[in-house]
This record gives C-alpha cells, structure tokens and sequence, in this order.
C-alpha cells in the first residue's frame, strides 16, 4: 500500500472534514430513502367499513374503475393504498 500525505492538515481538521462529507452523504441518503413498506390488501367487507359504505357501493366503484380489485381464485382483494388514493378532496 501506498503512503498518503496531508500539507498544512491538522489531524482535527481532517477528522472534521470526513465527518462532515459522512454526514452530507447520510443526509442525502435519508432524503431518497423509502423503507419498503409490504402492500396491504383489504378484502371487500374491510374496504366497506374503512369508507362506511355499502358492499354494492364497493361493487359498483368496481365496475366504473374508481377502484381496482385483485383477487386470487374467488377471493376479491383492493390494495389500501389505491383505496386511500381513490378518496379525493372536493
């Protein structure tokens, strides 16, 4: 390995130095960061309680596509995300 030199550095000032461009770094790190969340699936009758509205309300906004169903076999399933986006403000 090679040999590095530091000119007119103080020890202090290099170890402020890294500290700063770690912290830089870990900030901008923070910023772009999004902990990956497990998508969370509601079932016909949670989805009609969350919004306190009818099934045939849930099933309707099915049909026009203000929500999305997903299902597996015969089980119908609405991602809560997607619900929470469907509510838009007036």
């Amino acid at each position: 390995m090679g040999t590095v030199q530091f000119i007119q550095v103080t020890p202090e000032q290099l170890q402020t130095t890294i500290l700063e461009g770690v912290k830089k770094q870990l900030t901008e790190l923070k910023k772009e960061f999004q902990p990956k969340e497990p998508t969370e699936y509601l079932t016909r009758t949670e989805v009609s309680e969350l919004l306190k509205i009818d099934l045939s309300s849930v099933h309707n906004w099915s049909k026009r596509g203000i929500l999305k169903p997903y299902g597996i076999g015969s089980r119908v399933y609405y991602k809560r995300s997607e619900v929470e986006k469907a509510i838009v403000e007036l």
